[in-house]
């Protein structure tokens, strides 16, 4: 096996950071008797440590220095252009049963995969540095923060994650010295970086995460989509709360009464922008705050909801980003920045497609493979899942209770994807069971960020269906379950910023302009007569005169196009619905069919 990441000798002081927990320690020595690893490296986090990994990093062109003039203390990585988004396919759950694991998940027997993923990292660190990373998915005081350990042979993992999660002494603080304490085991080996043995398997029942064979950011920071919310949602289920793929912002009006919401949209379909929104000029004032981009964990309290974003940084999909499209963002990433596979111009700076919504851009690039590129070569110089990994500290508008352990109340929970047709621009759900089979039922088309067809509708619960780590029946019924924990629940809506014309343009102008959507959603869950709504077979629609469209450029024909309900191809998507709950095998909670049989029947009435 070709060593892709030869050793490392740390000097004194450097790499020895390691913790007393004995169940930790037992858990280092078996992976590393399997490994067989040159050396191990326990790693606090520190900033020492950080410069030396940099540094031993571009020795080994894992990174590429940037000019530090334009984008200070920031890297270039290249993956394996074999190696550039989530790899569904390969991604098992392991649990005991089959149906433990559900329809939509790939399973595998736990002591089989075991034996062969053992099998696998059989003397693969051979010559190579074995990490070991103590890691905190949540603020330290939170109550729902969880502790995790990722074991790799990874710089570029290193450095992702001290940015991704809180990294070293804070975890193994948390985690303590009791051998019986909860904490994740992640695993992961690069191998040769081959698709034929690349593999990410979860064992929920042992809160364990083995990865192999990949480099890429989703498979191999296992903080992320593998505890955050694979794992996550089963420990979620079991211990009475929820794990999902939201952003979280938080809404302050200009009289300071504040909103947080919750958004799940599905992966590139513009979660990030829409955490960061910068409100247009008409609504001054008005301040939007982030509290997460990604993934929210959300808790019962008092009859409410509470969220926290367990991450502590921004993994963000880079083509499309630009000062007008997401300027918060923008500033997010002018420093302390690892970009994965964006093209490098020739003075040291970063570049990728409409990072100049003019059209301009360099004359000549490397692009993300290495090649020399032209604006008149064929291939995009960025790779169209390039990505960018900064710390949530660069967020200008980061929320100041984003550190709040017991998290902030969710007023309102938005689904959303990606479609040119059919689903209006917002409507809002009439109680928490319609709101869940809005959830249940949302589609958006495919996008780059998994590998596979783009462009193709796909049915997308919750935007969950890469991530749900258990059945996805009685995950829609631990939904409802939670529903009827809540007093004072969230409202439930839904939004699509993507539908098109018959010039297959898009009808709404997006970004900033969603702001307009969000005051009418947050006037909903002040006060049902300040937004008024009118009642349609899907729920409830604001009328062409309840959203705030002054000074916005659209005619009166596209506003009537965005929020209109096409009988004909809302039965089309009636059946659709039907198709994907009878494709499950009959583990849709009645209460979910029931919703589906009143859906139909309203649009009889």
């Amino acid at each position: 096996m070709k060593n892709v990441a030869p050793a490392i000798f740390p000097p004194n002081g450097i790499g020895d950071a390691k913790p007393a927990n004995q169940a930790v320690l037992d858990w280092v020595n078996e992976i590393a008797a399997i490994t067989q690893p040159e050396n191990i490296f326990w790693c606090d986090g520190s900033e020492r440590e950080n410069e030396f990994l940099i540094a031993e990093s571009l020795k080994q062109n894992v990174l590429i220095e940037l000019n530090q003039e334009k984008v200070p203390h920031s890297y270039l990585h290249r993956s394996n252009p074999n190696d550039v988004a989530r790899v569904e396919q390969f991604t098992f759950v392991c649990t005991p049963t089959k149906e433990e694991a559900g329809p939509t998940n790939n399973w595998s027997e736990p002591g089989e995969t075991y034996t062969k993923l053992r099998g696998l990292l059989k003397g693969a660190m051979r010559g190579r540095t074995m990490f070991v990373i103590p890691y905190i998915m949540g603020p330290p005081d939170s109550p729902q923060a969880k502790v995790g350990f990722e074991i790799t042979d990874s710089k570029y993992v290193v450095l992702n994650m001290r940015i991704m999660t809180r990294m070293g002494e804070v975890a193994v603080k948390r985690l303590g010295n009791d051998p019986n304490a909860e904490w994740n085991r992640g695993a992961h080996s690069l191998l040769d970086i081959s698709p034929e043995r690349r593999f990410i398997c979860h064992f929920p029942q042992d809160n364990a995460i083995i990865s192999v064979g990949s480099g890429y950011g989703g498979n191999v920071l296992l903080s992320k989509k593998c505890l955050a919310l694979r794992i996550g949602s089963y420990l979620a289920r079991k211990q009475g709360w929820l794990a999902e793929h939201m952003l979280i912002l938080g809404a302050e009006s200009p009289e300071g009464k504040k909103h947080y919401v919750a958004a799940a949209f599905p992966s590139a379909c513009g979660k990030t922008n829409f955490a960061m929104l910068i409100p247009p000029e008409r609504f001054k004032g008005w301040k939007i705050t982030t509290v997460g981009d990604d993934i929210a964990w959300m808790q019962v309290r008092n009859g409410r909801l509470y969220a926290i974003n367990p991450e502590n940084g921004y993994f963000g999909v880079v083509p499309g980003t630009s000062y007008k499209s997401n300027p918060n963002a923008m500033r997010s990433i002018e420093h302390d920045t690892l970009y994965t596979n964006v093209a490098l111009t020739d003075d040291g700076d970063v570049w990728w497609e409409g990072k100049d919504p003019d059209g301009s851009g360099p004359a000549h690039a490397i692009d993300w493979r290495g090649n020399d590129w032209t604006p008149n070569t064929k291939e995009k110089a960025a790779h169209p899942n390039s990505r960018f990994t900064t710390p949530m500290r660069n967020n200008p508008a980061l929320d100041p209770d984003v550190e709040k352990g017991e998290g902030v109340p969710i007023s309102a929970i938005i689904f959303g994807g990606r479609r040119s047709d059919t689903a209006p621009l917002v409507y809002q759900a009439f109680d928490w069971a319609h709101g869940v089979y809005l959830g249940a039922t949302m589609a958006s088309e495919t996008t780059a960020a998994a590998t596979g067809a783009v462009g193709k509708v796909r049915r997308d619960p919750m935007a969950m269906l890469p991530f749900c780590g258990y059945n996805i029946g009685d995950y829609f019924q631990h939904w409802l379950d939670i529903g009827k924990r809540l007093t004072n629940p969230p409202l439930i809506f839904s939004v699509n910023w993507f539908r098109k014309g018959a010039d297959g343009k898009f009808l709404w102008p997006g970004f900033g302009e969603n702001m307009r959507v969000l005051k009418w959603i947050i006037d909903r869950c002040e006060e049902k007569e300040k937004a008024s709504a009118l009642k349609s077979p899907v729920g409830w629609l604001p009328g062409p005169h309840d959203l705030e469209l002054a000074g916005l450029d659209i005619d009166h024909k596209s506003v009537a196009e965005l929020l209109c309900i096409d009988h004909e191809e809302w039965q089309k998507e009636i059946a659709a619905h039907k198709e994907f709950f009878e494709s499950l095998g009959g583990v849709v909670p009645k209460e979910l069919l029931q919703q589906q049989k009143n859906l139909a029947a309203r649009f009889k009435e």
